[in-house]
């Protein structure tokens, strides 16, 4: 889910019977929760749903929120495809509240929305996190579009790792930095630059 708050302009881009993204995992995040013990995961902004399957196909028991309700249906059939299953919601970021102390991790990645949003939709998703669970947080950083490659080129949606920190005053931050992402081009590689939370809820 990124700048664009219309659900029906997400609905047509998710149209195709191909895949927008790939069916397989964002790599960072599939290296930040790949040691992780399986609980119960909510993936906040989930598109067509590949993180939310290899999440589930890991073990974890699911759930992918997203307001494209063409994303949502390609993301029940890699599902089926894939042999998981995963809880789908439809509903739209700025008004779904999860329930509270629910999960053992929350993912948001490269969602791009107005500050005011973002800060909102990151502090329900620090509450639906159980004790020790874990929020991570990607996506294009607000130096990206002078600096990187691809990605929104509204600095208005962007965001940089303190700004994601100060998100989350009640988690305690395990990592908040930017990193380089690599990206092959018909050029050659170049490379974006993303932000990265990583934040817990302290153990009861």
């Amino acid at each position: 889910m990124t700048a664009s708050l219309d659900s029906s302009g997400w609905d047509r881009r998710y149209s195709g019977s191909e895949l927008v993204w790939s069916g397989e995992p964002n790599r960072l995040f599939a290296e930040q929760v790949a040691e992780l013990p399986p609980g119960r995961a909510l993936d906040l902004g989930c598109g067509e749903g590949r993180n939310a399957v290899w999440l589930a196909e890991c073990g974890w028991q699911v759930t992918g929120v997203d307001f494209s309700s063409v994303g949502l249906e390609k993301a029940a059939r890699l599902a089926e495809a894939r042999g998981v299953s995963v809880e789908w919601v439809l509903a739209d970021l700025r008004e779904y509240v999860p329930p509270a102390g629910a999960f053992d991790l929350v993912a948001v990645l490269y969602l791009h929305v107005a500050a005011a949003d973002r800060q909102a939709i990151h502090a329900r998703a620090a509450e639906a996190l159980a004790p020790g669970g874990l929020l991570l947080v990607i996506g294009h950083d607000a130096t990206n579009p002078e600096h990187g490659h691809g990605g929104p080129r509204d600095p208005a949606i962007l965001f940089t790792p303190d700004e994601l920190v100060a998100d989350v005053p009640e988690l305690e931050v395990e990592r908040a930095e930017r990193f380089r992402r690599p990206v092959e081009t018909a050029d050659g590689r170049v490379h974006a630059i993303d932000a990265i939370l990583r934040a817990h809820r302290a153990p009861a």
